[in-house]
C-alpha cells in the first residue's frame, strides 16, 4: 500500500484517485499518523445484511457455553467494587 502526506494528497488528488480507480490503495498521513485510507469503491461497500445475521448467530453460539458458574450478578458487581 502506498503512503503519501496530507499535503502530496491534496496537491495531486486527480492522480492519486487514478491509481485507486486502477485498484491501488493508499494510505494518507498526516505528520507521520495515518488518518484516512483511499481504497476502490467497492471495496467501502456495506456487507450482506444476511451475512452478517449469520456472523451474529455465530458468534451467540460460541458465548451459549459461556456462563457464571453459580454466581450471581450482584456478586460479581460487588466484587468489583471497592470500599
Amino acid at each position: 500500500m502506498k503512503t503519501v502526506g496530507a499535503f502530496e494528497a491534496k496537491t495531486h488528488l486527480n492522480q492519486l484517485l487514478t491509481q485507486v480507480s486502477e485498484g491501488e490503495s493508499i494510505r494518507i498521513t498526516r505528520r507521520g499518523i495515518p488518518v484516512a485510507k483511499l481504497v476502490p469503491a467497492g471495496e467501502g461497500e456495506r456487507k450482506d445484511f444476511k451475512e452478517v445475521v449469520r456472523e451474529i448467530r455465530k458468534i451467540r453460539k460460541i458465548r451459549e457455553g459461556a456462563s457464571l458458574r453459580g454466581l450471581t450478578i450482584r456478586e460479581l458487581i460487588d466484587e468489583g467494587r471497592r470500599y
